[in-house]
Formats: C-alpha cells, sequence, structure tokens
C-alpha cells in the first residue's frame, strides 16, 4: 500500500505574531510542519508498519521548507517530492489543488491523505478539490484510518456524531490533528532522513505556467488582516427580579434586537 502525504509548512503559531499595515508579522522565524499533516503523515506511518507499504510526502514551497519535508523523513516517511514555488507566489487552494493534479498524474499510488485544513489562516479546500480533479473517493475530517484489503475505513468525525465510511482504493482522505499524536523523530531517524531522496519539480516540468494560473484559476485572494475587534464590557444591574427581568427583555428586544 503506498501513501503519499500532501504537508505544508507553516509559521509555529506559539510564536508570536502581530499584524502590522495589514500584513502578518512574525518575530520569530520559527517554522513547523502543519499540525494536521503532521497527524496524516503519522497515521499513514503506523498504517504501513501494519500492513507493510510506503510513504512518501510532497511539498509545494520554497528551497527553505525542504527543511520541512526533512521533518518527515526524520519521522519515518520513505522519499519526498518538492514542487518549488516561492513565497508570494499569490496563489489560493483552487492553485495548489491545480498544482498538486499535475504532480499526482505523474504518480502512482494508493492514498493521498491531506491535513483537513492549514493552521496558518485555517484553509482547507485543497483537499476536497484534488479529490474532484482527479475523480477519487474521498472522506473529510477524518480521525482514524484502518485497512481492511484494499479498502480504507474511515473514522470520520460528522455534524451530529462520528461515521465509519469504507473507501475503494486509489482515494483521498483529509485528517484531523484530534486522530493521533505524531512521533518525535529519533536521532537515527534524524541521521537517517539526510539519506532518503527528494525529488524537485518545477512548474515547467509539472506542464504549467505561473501567470495562467494567477489569471484563470486563482478565484480568492487576502487584501489584509485586522486584528480582532475588542469585546464590549458587560453590563451589571441591579434590582429584584421582575425589574431585571424586564430589563433584559428590553434590552433584548431593543438593543440586540435578538427577540
Amino acid at each position: 500500500m503506498k501513501f503519499i502525504v500532501c504537508i505544508k509548512q507553516v509559521p509555529d503559531v506559539s510564536a508570536p505574531i502581530q499584524i502590522r499595515n495589514g500584513e502578518l508579522s512574525m518575530d520569530s522565524d520559527r517554522m513547523v510542519i502543519n499540525a494536521y499533516d503532521a497527524s496524516a503523515v503519522e497515521e499513514a506511518l503506523v498504517l504501513t508498519e501494519k500492513h507493510g507499504g510506503s510513504v512518501d510526502v510532497v511539498l509545494i514551497g520554497p528551497d527553505k521548507a525542504k527543511e520541512t519535508i526533512r521533518k518527515a523523513l526524520a519521522m519515518g516517511a520513505d522519499a519526498g517530492h518538492h514542487i518549488a514555488l516561492e513565497d508570494g507566489a499569490g496563489l489560493d487552494s483552487a492553485a495548489y489543488a491545480s498544482i498538486l493534479k499535475a504532480f499526482f498524474e505523474k504518480q502512482s499510488y494508493d492514498i493521498i491523505a491531506v491535513g483537513k485544513q492549514s493552521q496558518d489562516t485555517d484553509a482547507g479546500l485543497a483537499g476536497s478539490m484534488l479529490a474532484t480533479h482527479l475523480n477519487l473517493p474521498y472522506a473529510a475530517n477524518a480521525v482514524g484510518l484502518e485497512l481492511e484489503d484494499k479498502t480504507l475505513v474511515v473514522k470520520r468525525q460528522g455534524d451530529t456524531g462520528q461515521e465509519m465510511i469504507g473507501l475503494p482504493t486509489p482515494c483521498l482522505v483529509t485528517c484531523s490533528n484530534d486522530m493521533n499524536n505524531p512521533r518525535i523523530p529519533s536521532l537515527k531517524g534524524i541521521m537517517s532522513s539526510k539519506k532518503k531522496p527528494v525529488e524537485t519539480y518545477t512548474m515547467d516540468s509539472l506542464g504549467l505556467d505561473l501567470n495562467s494560473l494567477r489569471s484563470d484559476v486563482v478565484k480568492t485572494n487576502t487584501q489584509s488582516y485586522k486584528n480582532m475587534p475588542a469585546r464590549e464590557p458587560g453590563k451589571k444591574f441591579d434590582g429584584d427580579a421582575e425589574e431585571l427581568v424586564g430589563t433584559l427583555v428590553n434590552l433584548l428586544q431593543n438593543e440586540a434586537k435578538v427577540i
């Protein structure tokens, strides 16, 4: 069984983040693997250790993002694929899904695993878009995976409870970070990751044009970032119960306009 896990390099959200002139500004250059993607890598490793197979990872990003690929290799992934794209390319989830489509059309795989969202912007559409591009059955927000013959059994968190879904392979699944606790790479894993292959692709090698992606595929763009507005202070009222109820109802009707 061959897994290919899509991973992303993101800012460490525990580091100080500020908004300056409508742009995100980090006082620390700490970059990490997206937490949801790390859980997808972990689950793929657990299943291949149990049933056999291999785990590759693919990442779209600048050259420095290879550090994140090496982290996944140190966890135990077998090989990495780096799609070179500089920061500030101005792409959205639809464009990234199109890039991954071009990549996967050149690959063999049984299961594509994707983090259900990105921990920096909370965007979470690329996985479902990619499944649609590749015409694959898929399940979202998985909190558990198991293999039975050639079927991926997905436990997913729905709106009203958990659901069990059987997906024939090849398929795609988006993973929650509630699925597991990703392993910390051992010293042996870190050393061996330096010898594992990482193949680099360019937009040209995938048959893509960046300008065409911007003009034909990108549907959204970020204008600016703003801080959350401060909450208004609460109000405290004195009086007996009947008087307080009247005051509260009046506020809900005339100010809040919720009743």
